[in-house]
């Protein structure tokens, strides 16, 4: 095996790993998210805490990060290797070694190795999440929505079988990490995307 995929899918989780939320919060408006709110680092509970100013930085940077760091990284050794920077990208968002292997849900990180393998079905998946999100403020419902779907839209459009395969892996990930959530779904009480007084 050619030793710089082992380097770059190395990088590819370590560009992953950084905590953007955390990092933006606390260097431009002196906050750290991590104690507010669902006490999450992504760009819903920065939201929530900090406002659109700082949740739409946090957004880009973790969509990059999958971009970025997952699939362009990989880009010229063949569809299953985007896909396991994606991936790897994807985990270290989710289990980032800059926080004690923990972090965020991965949704917008998904996002951005999604728009590097396929921006068509990453439309459709952002248009799904944005309608669900405008009627029901629930930005976990519209995630797990939207990232069951990908799958299905990598089928439909034509796309390889790496990227369906893909797609049911990434919907694996993004929907584990929202199992709290899901239980607060059925139960009626998940936190919507709403901003939050902080004490």
């Amino acid at each position: 095996m050619d030793i710089m995929i082992i380097v770059y899918a190395v990088l590819a989780y370590f560009i992953g790993s950084i905590p953007s939320g955390l990092i933006i919060g606390k260097t431009f408006f002196n906050t750290d998210v991590r104690q507010y709110g669902s006490k999450n680092i992504g760009a819903t509970n920065t939201y929530r805490v900090i406002g659109l100013k700082a949740a739409l930085p946090v957004f880009l940077c973790d969509a990059l990060k999958g971009a970025a760091g997952g699939v362009v990284l990989l880009s010229s050794y063949g569809p299953m290797y985007m896909i396991l920077g994606g991936i790897l990208a994807m985990m270290g968002h989710n289990w980032s070694i800059f926080l004690g292997f923990k972090g965020g849900r991965g949704v917008a990180t998904g996002l951005g190795v999604l728009i590097a393998l396929s921006p068509l079905v990453a439309l459709l998946c952002f248009l799904v999440w944005g309608i669900i999100v405008y009627f029901t403020k629930l930005v976990s419902l519209g995630s797990i929505v939207a990232a069951a779907l990908v799958p299905v839209l990598m089928y439909v459009t034509g796309e390889s079988y790496w990227f369906v395969g893909f797609g049911g892996l990434a919907a694996l990930f993004v929907i584990v990490r929202h199992w709290d959530n899901i239980k607060r779904l059925l139960a009626g009480n998940e936190l919507k995307v709403e901003r939050i007084k902080k004490d």
